[in-house]
């Protein structure tokens, strides 16, 4: 059964950093494209990054370019968001899913839109 679950939420002062982790089990890694979306209280779901299964090659959303990058460990079937100079408005539920965005698990670039697994979520604040 294919399963997410994400860890590493909490809470954390702007300017510092956190990495979120996405534990997958059920299927490889290298057989789907997996992503990271975060939503806040009021506002839509919002794609952030996406790493590709077959190569690990990656796409980060503009809004977190140059502060956020997506990784993965295959060994341990694990996705991780290393999330550096957060801002309050990086306050959200960040979600990690996994699909076949284009029929394989490349991140192309509408990834966002063919997510078919989820995890339930870790909750991010930003706050001093």
């Amino acid at each position: 059964q294919v399963q997410l679950v994400e860890s590493g939420g909490g809470l954390v002062q702007p300017g510092g950093s956190l990495r979120l982790s996405c534990a997958a089990s059920g299927f490889s890694l290298e057989h789907y494209a997996i992503g990271w979306f975060r939503q806040a209280p009021g506002k839509e779901r919002e794609g952030l990054s996406c790493i590709s299964g077959s190569d690990g090659r990656t796409r980060h959303a503009d809004s977190v370019k140059g502060r956020f990058t997506i990784s993965r460990d295959n060994a341990k079937n694990t996705v991780y968001l290393q999330m550096n100079s957060l801002k309050p408005e990086d306050t959200a539920v960040y979600y990690c899913a996994a699909g076949r965005p284009y029929s394989s698990s490349w991140c192309g670039p509408i990834w966002y839109d063919g997510m078919d697994y989820w995890g339930k979520g870790t909750l991010v604040t930003v706050s001093s």
